[in-house]
């Protein structure tokens, strides 16, 4: 199937709805000692009506509890699961799951339980009636939703500072929820091997001139003793990825 990979969020482009029936969707989760929420994450995914069939790619972060014990004892022909010897980080499982999919459109779901896969059919509805291509899922923080407020401010802080660089209105750029065609994802060549990897990818995409499409989705952030493994240290880290692929892009190409 041949997919177009650009778009708009305030002017999208007419683009031919795929429909259903020709949509394969790979969801790729990477998983990291999440023995205690990831046969539930599993089970969720899998429950959803997808209007569309879907395969789920799992990769092991190189997890030292019973995660690949979890994976190897599930029973479901839809879950390919991979492994890593040793931990590599979020956009490096997220790249190993990506090279083996095999769906027209991926969208990533972490292991965690913080998303909700039944939101995944409303991210593929701008897909199927030809509105998008590109699609995030918009988080809507509250008192019951939110880490702590210095997260959300972060969060908050690193999306304005993609709006001014790139000149553009995203309201939620660390979602989760990136939606869009497998072979868009693959020609970005991600190259963060950690949570980085959310900012380079919309840095990519926005530097393409590719404006997602935002869908409100639901959240709820565990705290760090259920596991929650993001950082401040994550939060600089995007800064310094959304200015370096601005700066990088404006370079001649003679100066690369």
């Amino acid at each position: 199937m041949k997919t177009r990979v650009s778009g708009d969020v305030a002017h999208c482009r007419t683009v031919t709805p795929p429909g259903a029936n020709a949509v394969k969707l790979s969801i790729l989760m990477p998983v990291f000692n999440e023995e205690e929420r990831l046969e539930r994450a599993l089970d969720a995914a899998l429950k959803v009506e997808y209007p569309c069939e879907i395969e789920l790619i799992v990769v092991d972060d190189g997890s030292r509890d019973r995660t690949a014990e979890i994976l190897a004892n599930y029973a479901d022909d839809r879950v390919n699961p991979l492994r890593h010897p040793r931990n590599r980080g979020k956009g490096a499982a997220i790249r190993t799951a990506a090279n083996k999919a095999t769906g027209d459109y991926l969208i990533i779901l972490d292991a965690d339980l913080e998303y909700d896969p039944a939101d995944i059919p409303t991210l593929l509805t701008p897909v199927l009636d030809g509105r998008a291509e590109v699609v995030f899922g918009n988080r809507t923080f509250g008192s019951h939703s939110s880490y702590s407020f210095w997260y959300v401010m972060g969060n908050k802080a690193i999306t304005t500072a993609a709006n001014v660089l790139y000149n553009c209105y995203l309201s939620d750029l660390e979602t989760c929820f990136k939606l869009m065609p497998l072979p868009l994802y693959r020609s970005l060549r991600i190259a963060s091997h950690g949570f980085g990897m959310e900012a380079e990818v919309t840095a990519k995409l926005l530097q393409r001139g590719i404006r997602p499409y935002e869908v409100p989705v639901s959240y709820r952030a565990r705290t760090r003793e259920e596991g929650k493994k993001i950082t401040w240290k994550d939060g600089v880290e995007a800064l310094w990825i959304l200015g370096r692929e601005r700066v990088t892009a404006r370079r001649p190409r003679s100066a690369r």
